[in-house]
């Protein structure tokens, strides 16, 4: 078929197919899972500045030991810069063992410890770590003013990752 095509319209149009098959396979979305110990911070606001960041990206996030929920603060702060995780679930990551990943993105020291062994294929495991806003003491705007740190050294951190590491996949 290419052939008669080539015979019919010319090495041009050979030249289109060729960037039509490579539009194709670009075209697939990477799958990335983002991992913490809860699932209902770090992990989900990483998630949801990725989200915003590109949305032909597949986004997952799951925790070692998932609370029970999302944690209203991570909710709040990132409402301020215009981005909803309310509707965040923790999961557990054994949900997703058997997956596979273009990254696995840990964003805490425990889950990278605990990280567990996939069965389905990981292209690569990276640990971007952050410190725990839910262990923040003090008047809930104390507490507040560390979620809005953390989230901003996330927003930071997974742009430059998103820069430099996804969109070259793509």
């Amino acid at each position: 078929m290419i052939n008669q095509l080539v015979k019919s319209a010319g090495i041009g149009a050979l030249f289109l197919c060729a960037v039509s098959a490579t539009r194709l396979y670009a075209a697939e979305k990477p799958r990335i899972l983002v991992l913490c110990t809860g699932n209902s911070a770090r992990s989900q606001m990483a998630a949801g500045f990725l989200k915003s960041m590109d949305g032909r990206l597949e986004l997952f996030s799951a925790g070692t030991a998932p609370a029970p929920r999302i944690n209203p603060n991570a909710v709040q702060v990132m409402k301020e810069v215009g981005i909803d995780i309310s509707s965040g679930v923790p999961k557990n990551v054994s949900k997703f063992l058997g997956d596979s990943f273009d990254f696995v993105i840990t964003v805490c020291d425990d889950a990278d410890r605990d990280c567990p062994n996939f069965r389905g294929k990981v292209g690569r495991r990276v640990h971007i770590g952050f410190i725990d806003p839910a262990k923040a003491t003090g008047t809930p705007e104390e507490i507040l003013a560390v979620f809005r740190k953390v989230r901003d050294e996330i927003r930071v951190r997974f742009s430059e990752f998103y820069k430099k590491d996804i969109l070259p996949t793509m």
